[in-house]
């Protein structure tokens, strides 16, 4: 066990003190690149496989790279506040961060075998789920014990991707994508319950969020269900079940909001992101009766519940975790409002009295300028010790 309040001189260059520093710096930048490289292949209509970038290379990148790159950060900062021991820092954390960016950029060379480029992405998840899980038992803190299975099924879900680019299975990419994709707004429900009502009722002045018992104690079991039954031929059951998860989210989600929280940037992002999450699912269960597109649905959980969680998230998260004020610049205000808007255009592509390519753009490039609002201005915070002297 450690002492996480003793005293260190740190160095002036931090970005591996803790796991939320590489990573959200990280993430934030190619979240930024990825979609801007996609506008570019997108337009010109080239879709190949992804070891040559295309669909799914947009879609696995938009999910092992940059959303698994915050969860990692995410765990591995709250794994450390929540035993008290130690995760992976210094040279060991700067190991695994140059592991997720040689994965990143191993499929834009030409020459590298497919083996080595699926084995280095693989890697990833399972030696985040050891960096997070030896703290875990070394605590006996057990009840965080549920990240684990949920990074092996996001290594479960990546297999599922590379085996068909390495022609070893068929019709096994679409089915991975989709589950990385779940396993994510598990990840969002589980997290965003712990979280978004403590930030709330820290971050707003008399604000007292209300939680419903059997809901907090069955989104999670229920999510799970919802997830298997979607790989079942019963269509019926999971149009049932994802009304049940829009309805119990929505409650959920209501009992945390206050008009109070619309003065608090740092709150309404977290809470208009969980929002996306109900859209999500209620959207997801009009695609399952043919009544809207499944894309549509996707991304309303993509770029909307993961882009506008992750950025209030991070925004929080690293001001809290370097002794800064919990107060959002007006820059960040800014980056808020445009991934707000990036996702509600994302989402109404085909609707909007303009070309869905229009659209497209003009979504992709709010999430683009977004993005490297935060990277700018978060990218001294990161990179330099915590103003209070301690380490992390």
């Amino acid at each position: 066990m450690i002492n996480l309040q003793e005293k260190h001189t740190p160095s002036a260059f931090s970005l591996f003190n803790l796991g939320f520093r590489p990573f959200f710096l990280g993430g934030a930048l190619s979240a930024a690149l990825l979609i801007g490289l996609w506008l570019v292949i997108y337009s010109k209509g080239y879709q190949p496989n992804y070891y040559n970038f295309g669909v799914y290379w947009h879609a696995h990148e938009m999910l092992f790279g940059f959303s698994l790159a915050i969860i990692a950060g995410f765990l591995l900062t709250a794994v450390r506040t929540w035993t008290s021991v130690q995760t992976p820092h210094g040279w060991p954390l700067a190991g695994l961060f140059i592991l997720w960016v040689v994965a990143r950029i191993l499929p834009i060379f030409s020459g590298i075998p497919d083996i080595v480029i699926a084995v280095t992405d693989l890697a990833f998840a399972p030696l985040v789920a050891v960096g997070i899980g030896w703290p875990i038992v070394r605590s006996g803190n057990f009840r965080n014990l549920i990240f684990i299975p949920l990074l092996v099924g996001f290594f479960i879900a990546n297999l599922f991707i590379h085996l068909e680019l390495l022609q070893i299975t068929e019709g096994t990419a679409n089915q991975g994508i989709q589950l990385a994709l779940f396993l994510v707004m598990i990840i969002i429900s589980l997290i965003g319950g712990r979280v978004i009502p403590f930030f709330t009722e820290r971050g707003v002045e008399g604000v007292q969020c209300r939680k419903f018992a059997l809901i907090e104690k069955g989104v999670i079991p229920l999510s799970i269900i919802w997830i298997i039954s979607s790989f079942t031929p019963f269509t019926m059951v999971t149009v049932v079940l994802s009304l049940t998860l829009f309805i119990l989210h929505g409650v959920r989600l209501a009992g945390w909001f206050k008009p109070a929280i619309l003065k608090v940037p740092l709150v309404w992002i977290l809470q208009l992101g969980y929002g996306f999450l109900v859209i999500g699912f209620g959207l997801y269960c009009l695609s399952l009766l043919e009544i809207v597109s499944q894309s549509i649905a996707f991304h309303a959980f993509a770029a909307g519940a993961i882009g506008s969680l992750t950025l209030g998230m991070m925004a929080r998260v690293s001001l809290g975790h370097t002794a800064r004020p919990l107060k959002a610049a007006p820059i960040i205000i800014c980056a808020f409002v445009l991934m707000a808007l990036s996702a509600l255009i994302r989402v109404t592509v085909g609707w909007l009295p303009l070309p869905d390519l229009a659209i497209l753009h003009l979504s992709g490039s709010l999430w683009i300028v977004g993005w490297l609002l935060f990277f700018v201005y978060y990218l001294p915070i990161l990179i330099k010790p915590r103003i209070d002297g301690v380490y992390g």
